[in-house]
């Protein structure tokens, strides 16, 4: 078998196990706590990424705070 068939097969298990063996791995070098503030972080970046990739509306429209606050901040100037 190459590993293009494998891959198409069993894809879903090579990558899964073997993002729990990597955790496994952190959690027995630096202890829980840190491994779930990487695995919070990592997923963290994922969720950018993926609204990155899809294109999604920001998460906070920027222009329009801004707009608002220097309409009311900027007599101030």
């Amino acid at each position: 078998m190459k590993w293009s068939e494998i891959w198409a097969v069993y894809g879903g298990r090579v990558s899964w196990t073997a993002c729990g063996l990597f955790f496994g791995l952190l959690y027995l070098f630096v202890g829980f706590w840190h491994m779930l503030v990487v695995a919070v972080l990592t997923l963290l970046g994922y969720w950018i990424g993926r609204r990155k990739d899809l294109q999604a509306a920001p998460l906070l429209p920027w222009k329009e705070i801004r707009e608002r606050l220097m309409r009311r901040w900027g007599p101030f100037r």
